[in-house]
């Protein structure tokens, strides 16, 4: 099985011939922002998104896909790394702030002694 740069996806079968079995559409939406996120990448229209406009890929739109190509991540490393390191300093202050609390009521059981 193959697809092509237009979502055509053509069977290859044994005896050599190859046929297109179906074609992947795309649709787009007035009001992008009005779409309401569903989880996992997904998103649902509503009544701010507007109607989705159904097309093929190519011809009726300028979209196109590239298969056997794998997308690159679209996450800031620096940005999660600098997120992670303040959530780790931010443990550890919290981690202190525990050890003193003990440190003071140790020293508190020991002056009521």
């Amino acid at each position: 099985m193959n697809i092509d740069q237009y979502g055509n996806i053509v069977g290859v079968f044994t005896n050599g011939s190859s046929k297109t079995l179906a074609q992947i559409e795309v649709a787009t939406f007035a009001n992008l922002n009005g779409l309401i996120s569903a989880g996992n990448n997904m998103y649902s229209a509503y009544a701010n998104s507007g109607q989705p406009i159904v097309a093929s890929l190519g011809e009726e739109s300028s979209t196109t896909m590239q298969s056997n190509a794998l997308e690159q991540s679209n996450v800031d490393l620096s940005q999660e790394f600098t997120q992670m390191i303040v959530a780790q300093r931010g443990f550890q202050a919290n981690a202190r702030v525990v050890t003193m609390a003990d440190n003071l009521l140790q020293e508190l059981t020991n002056l009521i002694r």
